[in-house]
């Protein structure tokens, strides 16, 4: 319809495209014939892009070359767009919009009566409905039998959550000491790395001297007990900014408890930051700067869960909860070289989350092995009864599971030590394609995505606060295209889907696969499907460019193993059985010393005196 407008508009003026319009059929059999391409007289110069506040010369150059479709914008009551906007956003309908259109009309569009393809969108008219009580056995952790108290702080920062687990619980430690510790890292690191954007500390100190108190009273409440972490600060703590990473919301205190953060909170974990989320969880770019690889501080993290894939790979938490719609836990956990779990949708309560998706917004956690991802994964899933997609998953204990019973594939991108190593412990271990006709998956995402991420910030685009974002050529240019996505193609989009996910269930003839972590069409199928996958860390390499010879620089090498919807327990148990013989996950970024001939480019300008780093 927008094409329809535009066309009429062309040869008409307004008065009369509205009545060209009343006869739709004529119209649109004339549009076919006489307009092969959509806009044939956009020709702009350059690449094309109008920002905001680049208009000028790009702008009356495009306005002599054709009409902007004002009556098209208006009609679908979105006429506050200036004339830059709108040029910006027919080329993108053009460039971008209709391919995808096509190609889900092509896919299931094609009969009529909707009996085929579903949308997997499913609507609960119960509100806060309770589900019937089942009970979801928790997981047998392993014991860290003969664990040490390190007589060095930088080794007590880099300890496991269960290695630090048992020196809490033997009361070698105190939970507000290795608060402090923590504490006195992220002042200290959190600016090189651009990782932190809120300390918590008098809340931090006070569930660390309520979870001290506990144990001394002879309650243990698990291997959380007393064990700091990081939030991504898209998910409410209240009394604290929840900042969205985005200057339009930097002072927004958000005064409800995330579900999240009340489960954490009953493991009597301790929280001792808001840690970067790219602003408005859209990449690593937020108000405060950009985050660093500790690996590489020269280079960005990537995805927007940047702050607790940072700050967990350089020892500043011992595990932070990040979140994923389309890769924001899965990229920055490859770059940064942590193990992280984007978990089954569903299996995590959302209540108190910034929305992307509902149908694609997951939480997960980023940590330093896999066995710690199950750890907190075993602590944070469950109903969210405020979260209508959230469910109990019955999930297997993942450090039970016997995987000599499993049959594993490979694709071509997997990494073949972990291949070598699963196979050696009695693994099956088989070549793998997981096959599938939807070649636009990557466009249903898109589609689903800004759509979605649109209705949620509708006041910002209208108001014209994404003139203001971080990066305008992310949400903003994103989300005024998706101004003009129909409702029609939105859900030929969602029936794509729904067809992809059935054809990725007949397919999936093994327990679990191994592939790389960071292919964007593995990252756009995963969660479309909303498998699991772990990423798991399993090696180095040179970076390229190196300032010096001496530099202790590296890039990480890392892949992923996926799993079949509800059988994260599986992707875990296999990440934990390579984990067991091999130590690329335990090694530390060179955030002190990275080479006699290599300068940090921006040094630390901490506030923690220099007593206080020495003796923490």
């Amino acid at each position: 319809m927008f094409a329809v407008w535009y066309n009429a508009a062309r040869r008409h003026d307004v008065i009369e495209a509205e009545n060209v319009i009343s006869d739709k059929t004529n119209v649109l059999q004339n549009f076919t014939t006489e307009h092969p391409g959509l806009f044939p007289g956009l020709h702009l110069k350059d690449s094309g892009k109008l920002g905001p506040k680049n208009c000028g010369e790009h702008l009356e150059q495009a306005k002599n070359e054709f009409p902007v479709c004002k009556c098209g914008f208006d009609m679908l009551d979105a006429g506050f767009f200036n004339d830059c906007k709108k040029l910006e956003i027919q080329k993108g309908v053009k460039d971008f919009d209709i391919p995808i259109i096509r190609s889900n009309r092509k896919l299931v569009a094609t009969e009529n009566g909707g009996l085929r393809d579903p949308s997997p969108l499913v609507f609960n008219s119960v509100w806060k409905s309770q589900e019937a009580k089942r009970v979801m056995d928790k997981f047998n952790y392993p014991v860290c039998s003969g664990i040490q108290r390190p007589k060095n702080y930088e080794d007590i920062a880099f300890m496991s959550v269960l290695e630090l687990g048992q020196l809490l619980k033997a009361k070698l430690i105190t939970s507000e000491e290795l608060t402090q510790i923590f504490l006195n890292r992220l002042k200290r690191y959190g600016p090189v790395l651009e990782s932190v954007i809120t300390i918590t500390e008098e809340l931090a100190f006070q569930q660390a001297k309520e979870a001290d108190q506990v144990l001394a009273k002879g309650k243990y409440l698990g291997p959380l007990h007393g064990i700091p972490y990081g939030l991504k600060d898209i998910i409410a703590v209240p009394d604290y900014p929840t900042t969205w990473g985005s200057k339009s919301f930097k002072d927004q205190v958000i005064d409800v408890e995330a579900w999240v953060y009340k489960r954490l909170k009953s493991a009597g974990a301790v929280h001792v930051a808001k840690l970067v989320s790219g602003s408005l969880a859209y990449d690593d770019i937020w108000f405060g700067g950009r985050t660093r690889n500790p690996w590489n501080i020269e280079e960005f993290s990537t995805g927007s869960s940047a702050g607790p894939a940072s700050s967990t790979s350089a020892g500043l938490v011992p595990f932070a909860i990040g979140s994923e719609t389309v890769g924001s836990i899965t990229y920055p956990a490859t770059r940064c070289g942590v193990t992280a779990l984007r978990p089954t949708f569903g299996a995590v309560g959302r209540t108190g989350v910034m929305s992307i998706s509902e149908s694609l917004d997951k939480l997960g956690p980023l940590c330093r092995s896999a066995a710690d991802c199950a750890v907190v994964l075993d602590a944070i899933r469950g109903k969210d009864p405020d979260d209508l997609s959230s469910r109990d998953i019955m999930l297997g204990d993942p450090f039970s599971v016997d995987i000599t019973k499993l049959t594993v594939g490979y694709l071509e991108d997997a990494d073949k030590e972990v291949v070598g190593v699963l196979k050696s412990k009695g693994v099956n271990v088989v070549p793998f394609n997981l096959d599938y006709t939807v070649d636009s998956a990557q466009g249903i995402v898109s589609f689903t995505m800004d759509v979605d991420m649109l209705a949620h910030f509708d006041e910002w685009q209208r108001s014209n606060q994404d003139d203001e974002f971080e990066a305008q050529d992310q949400w903003p240019l994103e989300l005024r295209r998706a101004r003009v996505i129909s409702a029609v193609d939105y859900i030929q989009a969602q029936r794509g889907r729904s067809k992809l996910i059935q054809e990725v269930k007949e397919n999936f003839t093994v327990d679990a696969f191994i592939g790389g972590s960071g292919d964007w069409e593995k990252i756009c199928v995963g969660n479309l499907v909303g498998m699991p996958v772990v990423v798991i860390p399993t090696g180095f390499k040179t970076i390229s460019n190196a300032p010096s010879d001496d530099t202790r620089r590296k890039t990480t090498i890392t892949t992923g193993i996926y799993a079949p919807p509800d059988h994260d327990h599986v992707a875990l148990a296999l990440a934990i059985a390579y984990q067991s013989v091999t130590n690329h996950h335990k090694q530390r970024p060179p955030i002190d010393d990275i080479g006699p001939n290599d300068s940090i480019p921006n040094p630390p300008t901490s506030a923690v005196p220099a007593r206080q780093l020495r003796d923490y």
